[in-house]
C-alpha cells in the first residue's frame, strides 16, 4: 500500500514538472511579473512619503520660526554650496545658529540672511554671512581658545565666534556700537564674550596673549601691538590695504617670525584711530 501511495505522489509531481516545463512556464513568469508591478507602485509610493515626512519638520520649521529656516537656507546656498565650499562643521553649525536678524536694524530684518553686507548705521556694516564664515573658518577655532576680535560693529562675529571659542574679547571705537554690542550680545545670552570701547589698533593688552586674532576693519598694515599680542602658534586674519586695493591676510606667528599670505580680495570699512594717523606721511624736517 505504501508503495503504490508513493508511486502516485511521485506521477502527481512529474505531471505537475511537465506541464510547467511544457506550457505553464511562461504563465509562471508573467505571474511573477504582474507581481513585481504592485511592488514597484508600493516602492515609489513609500518613497514619496518618506519624502513628505522629511520635508514636515522643515515645513514645521518655516511656520514656527521662518528666521531658523532662512539661516538653514543660507548655510546651504551660501555657505556650503557650489563655489563657496565652507567645510568645517562647527562653523557650518553656529553660522546655523546664531540669529542674524537680531544684529541688523529692524527695518531691515527681512534681508538678514540675504549675500550682502549691510548698514549698521554710523557708516559701518555688518559683513556679508559668507564672509564671516570664511574669516572663523580660517582661524581653525578650538574650544579653548581666547580670541581677539578688533571692530565689533554688530556683535554678530563675536556671537559667531563665542559658539566655537571659550572666550572672546572684542574692541569697537565707536562708543554707540560697542554699547548697543554689549547689549545685544548679552540679551542672547552670550556670557563668554566681553566688550570694550576703544581704538582697536591697540589690541587689548591685559588680556593677552590671544590664540588667534580677527580682525574686521581695514588698516594699510598690519598693527604692531597686535602681532606682539598674539601668542606663539596663533593665527590672525585681518584686511589689510587701501579701500579700493584691500586683500584678507593669513598670518600665522612662529617666534619672532610671521609667515602671512593673502587668502581673499575684500573691501572692509577701513581702520581708524591711531591706524590712520600712523599712516599719514610725516612731512620732512623743515617743511611747511
Amino acid at each position: 500500500m505504501t508503495r503504490v501511495l508513493v508511486g502516485n505522489n511521485l506521477a502527481y509531481h512529474y505531471g505537475w514538472l511537465a506541464w510547467y516545463l511544457a506550457c505553464g512556464k511562461r504563465w509562471f513568469w508573467a505571474y511573477v511579473e504582474d507581481m513585481r508591478k504592485p511592488a514597484l507602485l508600493m516602492t515609489a509610493w513609500l518613497g514619496a512619503l518618506m519624502a513628505d515626512e522629511m520635508a514636515l519638520p522643515r515645513l514645521a520649521l518655516a511656520a514656527e520660526d521662518p528666521p531658523a529656516l532662512a539661516r538653514q537656507r543660507m548655510v546651504a546656498e551660501q555657505l556650503s554650496g557650489p563655489g563657496r565650499n565652507i567645510t568645517n562643521a562647527l562653523v557650518l553649525s553656529a553660522m546655523g545658529k546664531v540669529p542674524r536678524h537680531e544684529f541688523v536694524p529692524e527695518r531691515l530684518r527681512s534681508q538678514a540672511y540675504e549675500d550682502c553686507p549691510l548698514p549698521i548705521g554710523h557708516d559701518q556694516t555688518i559683513s556679508q554671512p559668507y564672509v564671516v564664515a570664511f574669516m572663523t573658518e580660517q582661524l581653525d577655532p578650538k574650544p579653548s581658545d581666547r580670541v581677539l576680535e578688533i571692530g565689533t560693529g554688530s556683535g554678530y562675529q563675536a556671537a559667531v565666534l563665542a559658539e566655537l571659542v571659550a572666550k572672546v574679547y572684542t574692541v569697537e571705537i565707536i562708543e554707540d556700537l560697542a554699547r548697543q554690542a554689549a547689549v545685544d550680545l548679552k540679551r542672547l545670552g552670550y556670557t563668554n564674550v566681553y566688550v570694550r570701547a576703544g581704538d582697536g589698533y591697540k589690541g587689548w593688552p591685559e588680556a593677552a596673549p590671544f590664540d588667534a586674532i580677527i580682525v574686521t576693519c581695514a588698516p594699510e598694515k598690519v598693527p604692531p601691538p597686535l602681532i606682539e599680542q598674539l601668542k606663539d602658534g596663533g593665527w590672525m586674519i585681518i584686511p589689510v590695504g587701501p579701500a579700493w586695493d584691500q586683500e584678507l591676510v593669513l598670518l600665522h606667528k612662529h617666534g619672532n617670525r610671521l609667515e602671512q599670505r593673502a587668502v581673499l580680495p575684500v573691501r572692509f570699512v577701513p581702520m581708524t584711530g591711531q591706524s590712520q594717523s600712523s599712516e599719514v606721511p610725516k612731512p620732512p624736517a623743515g617743511a611747511r
